[in-house]
């Protein structure tokens, strides 16, 4: 399966090359840029392996709001799922939205806009943790590789139209941007949410399942990323995360 999303040589060629270097390889015939191999190949298994994303819709031409494109192979699922489908799309690291760019316009993909600032609770400017892959987050007081990213609401993009699919995949700052969009969420159809937990601070899925049952969702959950496979002794973690969950919004 993955050998027919990249050239063989390609994907061969990903499974050996060093983490966090720039590589670029053909994918399904488009050619695309990635800054870390390990993570293309996690992404690819997940979006078009697994398809974690695929749904269903009415509409032929669903509006689908990305939150943490990454490098778009989520957009490109998006638009291989629904090819009319209009994305609006937010990556708010600059290096990581350079290639972002760059495999959309590969892809020619039309009715897709891309935003390069993140999620909050308000319009203002934060310290963000460049990771260099697909783990860039809202910075700590002691990581490195620090830039100032610029944030928007995503009460003002959910508020005034039927969104048919919402996904949050924005490294920890889940909570504050759910909060914040809570009383608009009746918009949405369906809603994905990668939740993480942070070391040594208080843990929010209580809140944010609360949210989705107050906006009228059932949802599905399963364990991602970070495992501890005897939590009682001791929990591994990951740039911050000691735990990550997928969550899936659906109505019934």
């Amino acid at each position: 399966m993955q050998q027919r999303r990249f050239k063989n040589d390609d994907y061969n060629t990903l499974l050996k090359y060093p983490r966090f270097k720039e590589i670029s390889v053909e994918f399904l015939n488009k050619t695309i840029k990635a800054p870390d191999a390990a993570s293309l190949l996690f992404l690819n298994h997940e979006l078009f392996g697994l398809e974690i994303y695929k749904f269903t819709s009415k509409d032929k031409k669903p509006i689908i709001i990305d939150c943490g494109a990454n490098i778009g192979l989520s957009i490109i699922y998006f638009k291989k799922l629904y090819p009319d489908a209009k994305v609006i799309a937010f990556e708010p690291d600059k290096k990581i939205f350079d290639y972002l760019q760059f495999n959309i316009n590969s892809f020619d993909l039309k009715d897709v806009t891309l935003i390069n600032k993140g999620l909050w609770n308000e319009e203002t400017t934060l310290k963000f943790f460049s990771e260099g892959a697909d783990g860039g987050r809202i910075a700590q007081s002691d990581d490195a590789n620090i830039v100032e990213i610029k944030t928007l609401k995503l009460s003002d993009f959910i508020k005034k139209q039927k969104v048919d699919f919402l996904k949050i995949d924005i490294e920890g700052a889940e909570t504050e941007v759910l909060i914040e969009c809570e009383k608009y969420l009746d918009n949405v159809e369906k809603i994905f949410i990668e939740y993480h937990s942070f070391i040594d601070k208080p843990q929010t899925l209580s809140t944010i399942l609360s949210i989705l049952e107050n906006s009228g969702f059932r949802y599905y959950i399963e364990h991602i990323g970070v495992k501890s496979k005897h939590p009682f002794e001791s929990i591994k973690n990951y740039v911050g995360f000691d735990n990550q969950l997928n969550i899936f919004g659906y109505r019934v």
